[in-house]
């Protein structure tokens, strides 16, 4: 959303700088995303002057050129070469100097310089409109009508405007602040000063000679309509001032009435609508939903089936004329015809407008204001503000009383604060009297006042306070998240011995070693197809969580495994010829964990995805499938970089996978990794293995240490040995390693298996292992006595705990 700052001027006296005041509009909860410069002519005139063509002759090496001397004032006339034809002795023009940045209304800026043209010096450059930003002709150079003196600025003669514009990341629930008067109200409170709003006391039935009646059939959908009606108007070019402040904001103008409605809505945050009076059959309004399949011509002259859930401004007959608070129809609009108006002022439903957006696809400043809930007690104001505009630049009379249906008025809400909540939600005790100045500053006034607690009433413009933790908010935002100091308990010690756990770090640290070994990240959607589950019967921790208003059956709950959008993913780039995948996502599962009471949980899980080819084929190595072990081997890194120790794998029987293992830490299951079964790789078309790991998060970084420990590189030399043997093949690495581990774990520092073996060359159901042992001791160098004695330690382990057969 842009903000102009000269135009916030208007309302509140601001003495900062812009830069200062978009600091504050941060600090307050509106966050300045930037702040640039905006001039009302591109480029700003800068380097222009207004000159006089003192004299005017043919060139002598060109038909089409003339040479020309030009005064521009403080010194000698300047020689220019002119291709212009209305170039004369005597004229008043505008004239870009040496050195002068020239900005066209089309194309590129340039620069002017010095330059010999077919033979002739020439010092500048004689501008027509186009030429310089401020307008379309070409036909020429521009020729003013003054006496004004030589060297003047174009910038002054032309009242060049200069500004800055906020562009504010407006959140959706800050309705309030979607206009430069709910900005004002925010630097009202937080700078204590008097808000303006402009008067519409002299506000006048001029008479009552095209009185239209309005009828409200939907007060759901609508329930505050206002209007009126204005007699004998003059549609035509808007003000200098009035065009330059929706140019800063980035609106094209129109004309004058178009351009007050626009005005008022970004000053007030009060979307309006004109209507041609005479294009109004019946000469009544109805407010109404038209029956489903019925076409509208909108605007944009493109023709549109309207929903049932269509709130629509219709005529006499029926006809709709506006699709209510998104887009107008093509038929009652302003035109440059245009006589009478009937001037629109409502507050529409933000359910119905957010349902015909979506339906038609459409995004107006308007439908943008009334999605999020617009002010039904502001409607009056703002079309009293227009009305008067219009009369001032556009002439006519209001010609009837104000049409104003408002069945069931939308009172205060009405909130009870407690003094202990608010100091626990803060973390800082604030005195009552400031806390109460903060809020009546917001107008939101205060009653009730007792020893510990007090009753706030929230005007309807404020729809994002309904609880007391948004009161507790508002206080906060007004007084300085930056004015909470960190108490002594948060000392430096306590910081500096505990240092901080970031989950977004963490994630971030793992993500980026995924990526270094050559993964990408992905992003799935959280909603599923309940049909996965269904096909398999599968079933998950809890019951899934069910999507009401759900788009499509393919998108119907919420997931409660990784798996099936990551498949999607992976189906997608297979049909696209993309088959060699390495991805990971982080992302949440979802899942109701008790349904009579309907207590919903998730959690954050790292899912991993492997397929196809190791490695891209080239001409130096052959390229390989991927396997269950290099999936075993990434997730082993993932495992180390988040310092997780005492580990134990298990087999795994899980309908997701044809075959797989789980990793456990004591009671808890932080994960589980394997091949994702076929049944399943069929349901999206996949022909190729799938290697998959889903992983916990939460346990992950539960276990992550930011501290690391720096050690000195040994002195005394490693010593290698490795050892061959025959085991039953139920029997797995992680459990010999345990066997190691404990029989000799000062002298052990790494454990590999360098070769696996299965065949008809040993017995039936057996395997044979070939390990390699890396042993170091940091306070000497090992001797062969030590280095066998370690050795026959290990092999008795083996024989006597596994029948292990040591291969010799």
């Amino acid at each position: 959303m842009k903000i102009s700052y000269n135009w916030l001027k208007q309302y509140i006296h601001i003495p900062e700088s812009a830069e200062e005041i978009g600091q504050t509009l941060t600090g307050t909860g509106l966050e300045v995303e930037s702040v640039e410069p905006f001039e009302s002519v591109k480029g700003g005139l800068k380097g222009l002057v207004i000159g006089e063509v003192l004299t005017c002759s043919k060139h002598p090496n060109a038909d089409k050129l003339s040479i020309t001397t030009v005064d521009v004032g403080g010194g000698s006339p300047l020689q220019i070469v002119c291709g212009a034809a209305n170039v004369a002795a005597g004229q008043k023009v505008v004239v870009a100097t040496v050195g002068t940045t020239v900005h066209p209304t089309k194309g590129e800026p340039f620069l002017i310089k010095s330059a010999k043209i077919r033979g002739e010096q020439s010092e500048g450059m004689i501008c027509a409109e186009d030429e310089i930003g401020l307008g379309e002709s070409h036909a020429g150079i521009l020729v003013l009508d003054t006496k004004i003196a030589n060297g003047t600025l174009a910038t002054e003669f032309f009242n060049v405007q200069s500004d800055y514009v906020f562009e504010i990341g407006l959140t959706p629930n800050r309705a309030d602040a979607a206009s430069h008067l709910g900005v004002a109200r925010d630097m009202k409170a937080a700078k204590k000063r008097e808000l303006k709003w402009p008067l519409v006391d002299h506000f006048e039935i001029d008479n009552t000679s095209l009185t239209i009646p309005v009828t409200v059939e939907n007060s759901e959908a609508c329930p505050r309509y206002s209007g009126v009606t204005i007699s004998g108007i003059k549609v035509d070019e808007s003000p200098d001032w009035l065009k330059n402040r929706l140019k800063s904001i980035g609106l094209t103008p129109i004309n004058n009435v178009v351009d007050i409605t626009n005005f008022v809505l970004h000053e007030t945050g009060q979307p309006l609508h004109a209507f041609d009076a005479d294009q109004i059959e019946g000469k009544k309004i109805i407010v109404k939903t038209l029956p489903t399949g019925t076409k509208f011509l909108t605007l944009d002259q493109k023709e549109r089936t309207l929903a049932g859930s269509d709130l629509m401004i219709c005529d006499a007959n029926e006809n709709g004329m506006c699709i209510a608070g998104v887009f107008g129809g093509i038929k009652s609009g302003v035109s440059g015809k245009t006589v009478n108006l009937f001037l629109e002022s409502a507050c529409f439903s933000s359910q119905y407008i957010r349902k015909t957006g979506m339906h038609h696809g459409l995004k107006t400043d308007a439908s943008f204001r009334f999605e999020r809930g617009t002010d039904p007690n502001n409607t009056i104001y703002a079309l009293k503000r227009a009305a008067l505009l219009i009369k001032e630049l556009a002439g006519g009379a209001i010609s009837s009383d104000i049409v104003d249906i408002y069945s069931s008025p939308v009172a205060n809400r009405v909130i009870e604060v407690k003094d202990k909540n608010v100091n626990r939600l803060i973390g800082k005790m604030l005195p009552r009297e400031e806390i109460f100045s903060i809020l009546e500053s917001l107008d939101i006034s205060v009653s009730n006042k007792k020893e510990d607690r007090f009753t706030v009433s929230v005007p309807p413009y404020r729809v994002d306070v309904t609880q007391e933790a948004d009161v507790v908010e508002e206080i906060l935002r007004i007084y300085g998240f930056n004015n909470i100091e960190l108490t002594e308990i948060v000392g430096t010690d306590y910081l500096a011995e505990f240092p901080d756990k970031d989950p977004n770090k963490f994630k971030k640290s793992v993500g980026e070693m995924l990526a270094g070994n050559g993964f990408y990240e992905i992003l799935t959607n959280s909603l599923t197809n309940a049909a996965y589950h269904q096909k398999h019967q599968l079933t998950f921790a809890g019951e899934p969580v069910e999507i009401l208003n759900k788009l499509s059956e393919e998108q119907g709950i919420l997931r409660q495994t990784m798996l099936f959008t990551g498949l999607e993913v992976c189906s997608y780039n297979i049909n696209r010829k993309q088959k060699d995948l390495k991805l990971f996502e982080f992302g949440k599962v979802y899942w109701k964990k008790d349904a009579a009471e309907g207590k919903y949980q998730e959690e954050e899980r790292l899912a991993i995805y492997l397929t196809g080819n190791i490695e891209s084929e080239n001409w130096q190595n052959k390229t390989r499938n991927v396997s269950y072990y290099d999936l075993a081997q990434q997730v082993a890194h993932v495992i180390q970089r988040s310092t997780v120790e005492n580990i134990k794998q298990e087999s795994l029987v899980d309908p997701l996978f044809d075959y797989g293992m789980k990793i456990i830490k004591g009671s808890k299951e932080i994960g589980k990794l394997g091949k994702v079964k076929t049944a399943l790789l069929k349901d999206f078309g996949i022909k190729q293995e799938i290697f998959y790991a889903d992983l916990s998060t939460a346990l992950l970084f539960k276990s992550a240490n930011p501290k690391f420990v720096v050690s000195e590189v040994s002195k005394f030399p490693e010593v290698r040995r490795d050892l061959s043997f025959v085991v039953d093949k139920k029997i797995s690495f992680a459990e010999m390693k345990e066997l190691v581990l404990a029989t000799e774990k000062s002298l052990i520092k790494d454990i590999i298996a360098f070769d696996v073996y299965e065949g008809d060359k040993i017995p039936e159901g057996k395997k044979a292992y070939a390990l390699g042992f890396t042993l170091l001791d940091g306070a000497k160098t090992l001797t062969d006595e030590e280095i066998d004695k370690t050795m026959t330690k290990l092999i008795v382990a083996f024989e006597s705990k596994f029948e292990a057969v040591i291969r010799k």
